[in-house]
């Protein structure tokens, strides 16, 4: 028998980890992807998500069978018996090393599994180790402050934030804080809203979500037609010509406007081809998403997956997740007053004076800075461009130079033709540059509508992928006809857990959603469009609110001296 197919235990997994392993679980089987973590089209930090984890639904939903059946290369060995998750290095779990004694045993082991005896359990290491006990006396308020929950203590293998903020606390010792209690408090009303993370029931979940997905290959939900895009493509040339006609008449401003329709349509598209949900080939939808994306739009491709693979697979995650890491202008959870770390940007993001001031004022701020995001989007394509943050090695090694070559062209049609050779003064430049960016701001509008009102709460490692992304994303209700002013990211909940069905298809394979969430008990959260954003505006005013609270309590605090409970 191929050692690719030896048993591998729990623990001899977190001591591969712990000698710095990139290791996942797919499908029962043990993977190694040092050697691919590099080369990864969709960037590394969404791997780096799922290490010591079961990653089997997360892969299944971003990747095409092909992609999959080639990862069998990296395969070690199989899973023992169900496995039970780790927290990510990358999200504080910490992981022992795997002694020499412990190996001598199960090398021992092996040799009488040989013969056809057994070994006592009493010499064996422990497949499911007992995480060590904590003392929960000697650990440091300011851990729980600093970062939000114990990922980081020493003491133990992974801890899920569902562990109780009350045990953190002497029994007889001081309150919660104010951001801890109000931590716990969103933690209690999820677990109360939302199916039991006990075992038997998420793995329940997990197994009719896979039936579901059966069902809509069955029904032919993931393939594309094409007639749908010619639609699109005949919509976007409209847009661009009357760009082009108002352009020439000198109306600048209402060629602003369509060149910015034109941009806020392409970017559907785009998105599609990023999820390889037109072609399904990795080569193929690439090109579509680069044409699109750099050379019409201006913006990194590569750039967007990398950002948006990690969105999907740590959804809503204040420390995590890059879409709703915004500090200093927006916090959709009071958590980011703590001034966390951002694992995907790499730095903190400090709760400073900017911040604290327009945080208390984001929810009448909220529009006025969503038409200036487009600037931003900029910005950050360029960085990941220059610094070549994507693969320069394996299947995606020039993406990076074919996106380079479309971001210049962008700006030789756009900045050199449009508006230094054909706009003629400074004034009208002006106008045309902020009508055609502004009228984008819907477009960051539909996007955060998703996922703003949402739950930030983290339930720990046990929670299913399903009821995650369910938890965590809303779906907009619109009728049929606007579909194509929304283009399918109204349907975010759907897509969250079927990332690669068509678009086109998401409103077929909705009443299959809402049916799976009916059976399994999970919430579906579907709102109409100004309700959504009523939601949004209260969430961001409900923060608001709990800064200037905090702010208060500072104040006071510092004027009597008593920092025992903030």
């Amino acid at each position: 028998m191929s050692r690719k197919e030896d048993f591998l235990t729990r623990r001899q997994v977190e001591g591969m980890i712990a000698d710095g392993m990139t290791i996942i679980i797919l499908d029962g089987k043990v993977l190694k992807l040092d050697s691919w973590l590099k080369y990864h089209p969709g960037g590394d930090k969404s791997i780096m998500h799922v290490v010591g984890r079961d990653a089997t639904d997360e892969v299944n939903a971003l990747h095409s069978l092909e992609t999959r059946q080639r990862m069998a290369a990296f395969q070690i060995g199989r899973a023992e018996g169900r496995w039970q998750n780790f927290l990510p290095p990358v999200q504080g779990g910490v992981f022992r090393p795997y002694g020499d004694q412990e190996q001598k045993l199960d090398q021992l082991h092996a040799v009488v599994e040989s013969d056809g005896d057994t070994l006592s359990e009493s010499t064996s290491a422990p497949d499911s180790p007992i995480f060590d006990p904590v003392d929960q006396s000697s650990i440091p308020r300011n851990r729980v402050q600093q970062s939000g929950w114990l990922h980081q203590s020493p003491s133990v293998s992974s801890m899920s934030s569902t562990e109780s903020l009350e045990a953190l606390e002497p029994k007889n010792g001081p309150r919660l804080s104010l951001m801890d209690a109000r931590t716990q408090k969103e933690i209690d009303l999820d677990l109360d809203k939302y199916p039991s993370l006990d075992a038997a029931i998420q793995d329940d979940i997990v197994r009719r979500y896979r039936q579901l997905g059966q069902i809509i290959h069955a029904q032919g939900l993931y393939q594309c037609h094409y007639t749908d895009y010619l639609i699109e493509v005949s919509r976007y040339a409209l847009l661009f010509a009357l760009c082009l006609l108002f352009l020439r008449l000198g109306w600048y401003a209402t060629s602003g406007l369509f060149l910015g329709l034109f941009w806020h349509q392409l970017v559907f598209t785009a998105h599609d081809a990023g999820h390889m949900g037109i072609t399904h080939n990795f080569v193929y939808d690439t090109v579509i998403g680069v044409i699109i994306a750099d050379f019409l739009g201006g913006l990194s491709l590569g750039w967007w997956k990398r950002s948006h693979n990690v969105h999907h697979i740590v959804t809503n995650s204040p420390e995590h997740d890059p879409d709703i890491e915004h500090v200093p202008f927006f916090a959709i959870s009071h958590r980011f007053f703590e001034s966390l770390r951002s694992t995907f940007y790499d730095r903190v993001m400090i709760y400073d004076c900017v911040a604290k001031f327009a945080i208390r004022y984001q929810h009448l701020l909220y529009y006025p800075i969503l038409t200036l995001g487009r600037f931003n989007l900029y910005v950050l394509s360029w960085e990941y461009l220059l610094r070549g943050l994507g693969p320069r090695k394996g299947p995606a090694r020039w993406h990076r130079w074919f996106e380079i070559a479309g971001n210049v062209f962008f700006w030789m049609w756009f900045g050199y033709g449009i508006l230094y050779r054909t706009i003629p003064d400074a004034r009208s430049r002006f106008i045309f540059v902020m009508v055609s960016h502004m009228v984008t701001g819907s477009l960051h509008v539909q996007i955060t509508l998703s996922h703003f009102a949402m739950s930030t709460a983290d339930l720990g490692i046990h929670e299913s992928f399903p009821q995650r992304m369910l938890r965590t994303t809303m779906d907009v209700d619109c009728p049929e006809w606007l579909d194509f002013v929304h283009g399918g990211l109204q349907f975010q909940a759907i897509h969250h857990l079927f990332p690669r069905i068509p678009r086109h298809n998401l409103r077929k394979t909705q009443k299959l959603v809402q049916s799976f969430c009916d059976d399994v008990g999970i919430p579906y959260a579907l709102y109409g469009f100004v309700e959504g954003n009523k939601r949004v505006v209260g969430r961001l005013a409900d923060v608001a609110r709990q800064a200037a609270i905090l702010a208060q309590c500072q104040k006071t605090v510092a004027g009597n001296g008593n920092y025992g409970s903030h």
